[in-house]
């Protein structure tokens, strides 16, 4: 539930906040460095998969485990229908969209399209710590997924 308490321009520069975040973790992932993203959690962050046993804990258990994402992975995640929700001036929730084309074995170049390898949702839980927007619970829901393949370091040529 939105908390309408707050002045506009502070519930505008948080909603901001958050949704920077979500950003910057996508762009972690797909252009940066992946154990970076551990940094976007809050101390005792919280990253799972609504399905199956994957529940990773704590900034050194996210680091080590976006860190570990192989070397030769090609990704791109599109975000989309950003729904950022304040619960409180130092709380919020949000809902995301993504799809995920990812391929491993990738060795340069552009490659032919492919299907998307996942599309899905986050929903997400932020808090406010010392200042800044952090995520405190980030929940991953896949309505479609598949396999990653592995392009065995087949370059383009387009």
């Amino acid at each position: 539930m939105a908390d309408a308490s707050l002045d506009p321009l502070d519930r505008l520069t948080a909603e901001r906040a958050c949704e920077r975040l979500i950003v910057e973790f996508v762009h972690e992932l797909d252009l940066g460095e992946p154990g970076r993203v551990a940094a976007l959690f809050t101390a005792d962050g919280v990253w799972e998969w609504a399905e199956g046993d994957r529940r990773i804990e704590g900034r050194d258990g996210l680091r080590a485990y976006f860190g570990a994402r192989p070397a030769d992975r090609l990704s791109r995640r599109i975000c989309t229908n950003i729904l950022v929700t304040l619960t409180s001036g130092s709380t919020a929730t949000a809902t995301t969209y993504f799809t995920t084309y990812r391929v491993d074995g990738h060795s340069g170049g552009m490659l032919p399209p492919r299907p998307p390898t996942q599309v899905g949702h986050y929903e997400d839980t932020f808090r406010k710590v010392d200042g800044r927007w952090l995520l405190s619970r980030r929940a991953l829901f896949l309505a479609f997924g598949g396999p990653t393949e592995n392009v065995g370091g087949a370059g383009g040529n387009l």
